[in-house]
């Protein structure tokens, strides 16, 4: 399913039968991200990719300002009632922005290698903010080169890393590039946002999947996200990176059916 091109209405790409879930993609990619994941899952769900404004199928819609209220309200609007929505990295962020703000269409929540705060702060875990300005300032310069850095850094610690960055790379490429607006304020809305005092006011039921590789939600973090959000169910995929999607596939398909059917039932 496509739909038409209309200013500030995103596009969306569904597949499969059965119950809808909502995909949200990271930072500098699109959709086609999930393309290695979607055949474990397309036979017992319906599966709806939202590019998020400024990326992929949704490049032409760029909000001002970019905002994680204004990127919600957008994504928000294509969501059916009672949604369940999978956001990944970024897009795991802006999913629990949407939990609290939005909480009468969202019914459940899965986020992959997400955190409340992604940016390094005392006493908490995360990117460190120096690597983070070191991307805001190369985006000017070469912002293919900056994505391709990050897709390094995403897949780092993964005993498949080289495949995974390929992968990865094949799929968003299918796609248009994204908006350097959207790149460069999603960049900064990374380095800034911080969610730790409001997830524990998400209801909805939660699951957190984690890597234990992961560098850029390192697994000294998950500890206090639990100690915010007790009531979500946490999940570590002991092999993966940032991207257990992409590196263990079937098995992350198996945790989310798991997870949605127990919802269903």
């Amino acid at each position: 399913m496509q739909d038409s091109h209309k200013p500030n209405v995103l596009n969306s790409r569904s597949i499969g039968t059965g119950k809808e879930l909502f995909f949200l993609h990271g930072w500098g990619m699109n959709g086609g991200a999930f393309a290695k994941l979607f055949p474990y899952l397309q036979e017992d769900f319906t599966l709806t990719v939202i590019d998020l404004p400024g990326f992929g199928d949704n490049s032409h819609v760029v909000p001002e300002p970019f905002t994680l209220p204004a990127l919600s309200e957008l994504v928000a609007a294509k969501l059916s009632t009672d949604a369940i929505i999978v956001g990944w990295s970024f897009g795991g962020l802006l999913a629990q922005h949407l939990a609290l703000q939005h909480q009468s269409k969202i019914a459940a929540m899965v986020t992959i290698a997400a955190s409340p705060k992604f940016e390094q702060a005392p006493g908490w875990p995360g990117i460190d903010a120096t690597l983070l300005a070191q991307f805001q300032q190369q985006l000017s310069q070469d912002y293919k080169k900056t994505i391709e850095r990050f897709l390094a850094i995403q897949a780092m610690g993964s005993t498949t890393a080289r495949q995974d960055i390929k992968a990865i790379r094949q799929a968003i490429h299918d796609f248009p590039e994204p908006a350097r607006k959207a790149l460069a304020e999603g960049l900064k809305l990374l380095s800034s946002e911080d969610l730790r005092h409001e997830i524990n006011r998400i209801k909805q039921p939660t699951l957190r999947l984690y890597g234990r590789l992961d560098s850029l939600v390192p697994p000294s973090s998950i500890d206090q996200i639990c100690k915010l959000h007790p009531h979500a169910d946490t999940v570590v995929l002991p092999h993966a990176s940032h991207a257990p999607f992409i590196s263990h596939p079937q098995q992350t398909a198996d945790i989310i059916r798991h997870f949605v059917m127990t919802q269903l039932t």
